[in-house]
């Protein structure tokens, strides 16, 4: 929304605002989260519980959706985010259109989306969805699956030689770097952090490209075979 003026009395800020343009932070009410969370839930961008507190697994909802419509991830529903989120012209975070990537059987990552693809040799999507990762680590180009450096192509219970399991480890780019379900600890079972975080900037791997146990089962089973690896910016 656009802010006409401020009626200040005390510690009370009273904003006045023409509505159909864009909201500041300062002026969304509990209502108004309420109504943003239930969007974000709708639209498939895992907001949690309505209830009206803007806290982290909102902001990475929020931070989905501002990917999935190449907006700025900054997980605030300030600026036009909002007018964006409720507008019927909004995407979905959890079906996006494939990057460009060539033809046939692979698995497309995303970097700016924090997302990936896997695409069949007939061009239909298999499965989709976040991921975390780390773009210092791993650049843009076309990679195969398989053994680097000498080291093993597949691992089903791989670890960081420390504290944690790398499940479902699949390596694709030299050396160490792969798919894997988010670690878990040895001791507990675990996982470091939850799956709502998968598809946002709010945490980064070593390299490894993070996703939740079902893909990394998917991953496993579509990866039998060396297969195409492509990364875009």
């Amino acid at each position: 929304m656009k802010v006409l003026t401020k009626l200040v009395a005390g510690a009370a800020t009273v904003v006045v605002a023409v509505a159909g343009t864009t909201l500041p932070a300062e002026a969304l009410t509990i209502s108004q989260n309420k109504a943003a969370q239930a969007r974000l839930n709708k639209l498939g961008c895992n907001s949690g519980p309505v209830d009206g507190k803007v806290g982290q697994m909102t902001k990475a909802a929020t931070i989905r959706f501002q990917a999935a419509n190449k907006m700025t991830q900054n997980g605030s529903l300030a600026g036009t985010t909002y007018s964006r989120l409720l507008a019927a012209s909004a995407k979905r975070c959890d079906v996006r259109a494939v990057p460009a990537s060539g033809g046939g059987k692979r698995i497309v990552i995303s970097q700016s989306q924090n997302y990936l693809w896997l695409i069949d040799a007939a061009g239909k999507v298999v499965r989709q969805g976040g991921m975390i990762d780390n773009p210092a680590y791993l650049r843009p180009g076309t990679y195969t699956t398989g053994s680097k450096c000498g080291r093993p192509a597949r691992v089903k219970r791989n670890t960081d030689g420390g504290s944690l399991y790398l499940n479902n480890f699949v390596r694709f780019a030299p050396c160490g770097i792969g798919f894997h379900q988010i670690p878990t600890y040895k001791s507990s079972g675990a996982q470091i952090h939850a799956d709502w975080l998968l598809g946002t900037n709010l945490k980064a791997s070593h390299g490894c490209i993070r996703v939740q146990k079902a893909m990394s089962d998917t991953i496993w089973a579509f990866t039998t075979s060396t297969t195409k690896v492509v990364v875009v910016r």
